[in-house]
């Protein structure tokens, strides 16, 4: 066998990663429908508010990946990373259209990396070393870096980088452009119909770029925020995919127990994160780390874990998940249940209880999102209410949490989760990182967090090229972070797909069932 180049070496790598099992051939036509909790502000992610699961169907990144995060072919046909890793060349995939018609080219992806690189809190992270994005021709581009950017190549997936359509966005605002809420793109699947807090409806791209794909006629997102509604709809088979946690705690072992239900673990590590409690460092009682330290000693862990959310997920004390685990420190402190602990570092900050046993009040709001973030909130009062501290849990719509938490900033602590994607430089390091303080960005550095020997030690590991000195940087970080206590760290993220039986090759890459669904197909039958 010839010796292959550089640059032909990871096409060749990428087909061998992609051969798929022997398997009973797809069947075409029918409806896939998937239940959603919240109907997104924007259909497609080109900002946190974008929707991850929608959005992957009908726009597409440069390059796909397995289940091991290797790059497969995409948009990009080829791609290439110099030696001193400060330039990226990409063959920009030649006859592909826009659903509208008009011709995709390499100028697409340079202004769609433009707008993440500005708009997107991580897409500020991922590419803030690229210093220019040139375009030969139309089916050539090329990055050049300022310093190198390790996690770069794993960053281009459409559930994180989505291409978007230049000559339908450039000289608009891309956040309120009306195209994000009828997006055109080059994936398997068209925008056909929105009906508002209702379902979105895509029917199938019969111009497609491979050739004889998408099986499915369609699919279809049901908007449900009812938990329980989402689970009667998996039972009866009204839905075919949705995720784990979408459906009430009390009814997971009920719905993963039926003969119908095939439960799939692959495909999720860009969800991969952590549930947390984070602190705004501007609220006068916050500022104090000696209350921040009283608040984790009154949280129990394990009852989060055990009563709020089932047994599911692992208690953590640092923001990385252990999906992630290359980069996840071992033994790091802890800041253990000790409620008489948080008594007396709440005396000596200067908070003792009044004559009601009270000794002093504060909102507390929730991310409306599933319904273990509302019962983790409502724990938080129970726990806090123990050591003299009364809370009000505050209830809102999504919108309405995302402006008072990152825009108003018009809260005191807040109950969320944040994903680490699939590298912490591009997950982790935008809730600590001083520069990523932007009010108006959701899901950025809300706490407004600012420690120099951080930022120092993030701003390292980003440009580090060795994978042994990056880890070691990441240790640094977690022990600073938790000393620092911006957040409490509770627990990992559990994350699965709930799949009917009928679907087949839903998960075939590492975006799960939040990818295209090109190769999905559905069986005529399957045994109920």
């Amino acid at each position: 066998m010839p010796k292959l180049s550089r640059w032909l070496m990871p096409l060749v790598l990428a087909g061998l990663t992609a051969l798929p099992a022997l398997a009973q051939s797809p069947q075409r036509g029918g409806t896939l429908t998937q239940v959603l909790a919240l109907q997104p502000p924007m259909l497609v992610p080109l900002s946190p508010d974008g929707s991850r699961s929608t959005g992957p169907k009908i726009v597409e990144g440069l390059l796909r990946y397995d289940f091991d995060l290797n790059p497969l072919p995409a948009l990009a046909t080829g791609w290439h990373v110099s030696d001193d890793g400060l330039e990226y060349r990409f063959d920009i995939r030649q006859g592909v259209k826009w659903h509208d018609g008009q011709p995709f080219t390499a100028a697409d992806a340079a202004f769609s990396i433009q707008l993440l690189k500005e708009y997107h809190p991580r897409g500020r992270t991922t590419f803030a070393n690229v210093t220019a994005i040139e375009t030969p021709d139309d089916h050539s581009l090329i990055l050049r870096l300022s310093r190198p950017a390790p996690y770069l190549i794993r960053a281009l997936a459409a559930v994180e980088s989505p291409i978007l359509p230049r000559h339908l966005y450039e000289g608009s605002d891309p956040l309120t452009n009306p195209w994000n809420q009828k997006p055109v793109g080059t994936g398997p699947f068209r925008f056909a119909e929105l009906q508002g807090g209702s379902f979105l409806r895509l029917e199938r791209n019969p111009d497609y770029w491979d050739k004889g794909k998408p099986y499915l006629d369609g699919v279809v997102f049901r908007i449900l925020p009812d938990a329980a509604a989402r689970a009667v709809a998996v039972e009866t088979g009204e839905a075919d995919l949705t995720t784990g946690n979408l459906i009430p705690m009390a009814d997971l072992e009920r719905v993963r127990a039926l003969r119908h239900i095939r439960i799939e673990e692959r495909g999720t590590i860009f969800e991969a994160g952590v549930k947390r409690i984070e602190f705004n460092l501007d609220e006068p009682h916050f500022k104090d780390l000696r209350v921040r330290q009283a608040v984790a000693h009154a949280i129990d862990r394990d009852t989060i874990r055990n009563v709020i959310w089932y047994g599911y997920g692992q208690p953590v004390s640092g923001p990385i998940s252990p999906d992630l685990s290359p980069f996840r420190a071992e033994g790091l402190p802890d800041h253990a249940f000790d409620p008489a602990k948080a008594e007396a570092l709440l005396d000596e900050a200067g908070y003792p209880r009044g004559a009601d046993g009270i000794r002093f009040s504060l909102p507390l709001d929730f991310r409306p999102a599933t319904e273990g973030d509302r019962r983790t909130a409502d724990y938080v009062k129970q726990a806090l209410a123990q050591v003299g501290i009364a809370i009000e849990v505050r209830v809102q719509d999504f919108p309405t949490y995302t402006r008072r938490v990152y825009t108003d900033r018009d809260f005191a602590f807040t109950v969320n989760s944040m994903t680490n994607t699939f590298d912490p430089t591009v997950g982790v390091q935008r809730l600590y990182w001083s520069k990523n303080f932007r009010p108006g960005v959701p899901f950025t550095n809300g706490a407004h967090y600012a420690n120099p020997q951080t930022d120092a030690l993030l701003e390292a590991t980003a440009v580090e090229t060795d994978p042994a000195k990056r880890k070691a940087l990441w240790d640094q970080i977690q022990t600073q972070v938790i000393a620092d206590l911006p957040d409490i760290n509770l627990l990992s993220d559990f994350n699965f797909s709930i799949i009917n039986g009928r679907v087949q090759d839903a998960v075939t890459d590492a975006e799960g069932i939040n990818g295209s669904l090109a190769d999905a197909w559905i069986k005529d039958e399957v045994t109920q």
